[in-house]
């Protein structure tokens, strides 16, 4: 759902909102917040992973503003990311070097603990929560997202120009083709400059449609979490 304002959002103004429909808590990140956001997600994973572009990275993740920090982190920096919504939980993953461990996988806490669910094995393994603050405790063997994250910079990292024809996703899907894709879908959507994207979780879990279509329309999102 889409509503129109008259200009684009100023830049003071939340770029990206979630709301917990649960305990009401609500997030706001202006774009140099959520910049922010993603270039710590960037360090670590090129500082603290020492991943490089073409490494593949699995995302398991609703849509959340930490899941945007960490998507637009690893494309940033020339990651294939592996995008597996929780509505195809069991189901096999079609893509090449499905079978072989990631470099990196970020996965919820609820879906790690899901016996539908076949987490892929990575070199790297983060729990990303959705709450308002640091997880509890994190399993062995993995790390908690929201501490980690911390340990690097907000600064934007050293500008790198993204191949256009390189692997945005780990199926193989340039980065070119995901901004085309991107712009279709927005042009579907009638998203303008200054509209407000309300996003159901439940309907929009992919971040073609959630994340990149809203963005490259110059639209701000609110991801509204049902209540549980």
């Amino acid at each position: 759902m889409a509503t129109h304002a008259p200009a684009a959002v100023a830049t003071d103004e939340p770029l990206l909102s979630y709301v917990d429909g649960a305990t009401g808590e609500r997030t706001d990140l202006t774009a140099p917040q959520l910049g922010e956001w993603a270039a710590r997600s960037a360090a670590l994973l090129r500082d603290g992973c020492r991943l490089r572009p073409g490494d593949r990275v699995a995302v398991l993740l609703p849509p959340h503003w930490r899941t945007a920090a960490v998507l637009i982190g690893a494309w940033s920096i020339g990651l294939a990311v592996s995008f597996r919504p929780r509505a195809l939980a069991g189901l096999p993953v079609l893509e090449p070097g499905a079978d072989r461990p990631y470099d990196a996988v970020f996965v919820t806490p609820e879906r790690l603990d899901d016996w539908l669910e076949d987490v892929p094995e990575g070199t790297h393994r983060y729990l990303v929560g959705t709450g308002s603050g640091p997880l509890d405790e994190a399993p062995l063997g993995w790390l908690d997202w929201s501490a980690e994250v911390l340990r690097h910079p907000a600064d934007a990292p050293d500008h790198t120009a993204v191949d256009p024809a390189g692997p945005a996703t780990a199926d193989g899907t340039s980065f070119g083709a995901w901004r085309r894709l991107a712009a279709e879908i927005a042009e579907q959507l009638h998203l303008r400059p200054g509209d407000r994207f309300l996003v159901d979780p439940t309907e929009h879990e992919h971040p073609l449609t959630w994340l990149l279509a809203p963005l490259s329309a110059r639209a701000t999102i609110v991801i509204h979490s049902p209540s549980r």
